[in-house]
């Protein structure tokens, strides 16, 4: 089970240099695609701020079929601070650290900032 971070997605929506790797890891892997709650926000709102919003519409209706979203359990919530303060992780990927270690999955991302994320399974492309 892979849950991919946003910059994978937003990386094939604004045709961003490593957008056909992307693509293919996402085409290669059907069935163990899982997206967070706070990525798909994070996407809606990095597209309105481009004024792509219509961009958005499409992911949704494109993607959204094909990836499961997941959200982080409310009790772990009070983890995120100590393992943004352990890991030297900012909040959204703290959050999406959590979410991976809570559901066994490995976390898809170009974010480098996963470098330091033990105890998770990385994968950057």
């Amino acid at each position: 089970m892979f849950l991919v971070d946003a910059n994978i997605f937003l990386a094939i929506l604004l045709r961003e240099s490593k957008d056909a790797a992307c693509r293919d890891f996402l085409s290669a892997n059907p069935g163990q695609l899982h997206i967070s709650d706070f990525s798909l926000h994070s996407i809606g709102l990095a597209l309105q701020r481009l004024g792509k919003a219509d961009v958005f519409k499409k992911f949704v209706e494109d993607a959204l079929p094909l990836v499961s979203l997941v959200t982080l359990p409310i009790e772990l919530y009070r983890e995120m601070p100590s393992v943004g303060d352990t890991l030297d992780l900012d909040f959204d990927d703290s959050y999406q650290y959590l979410i991976a270690k809570h559901h066994g999955m490995c976390v898809v991302t170009l974010d480098r900032d996963f470098l330091k994320a033990k105890g998770i399974k990385v994968k950057f492309l």
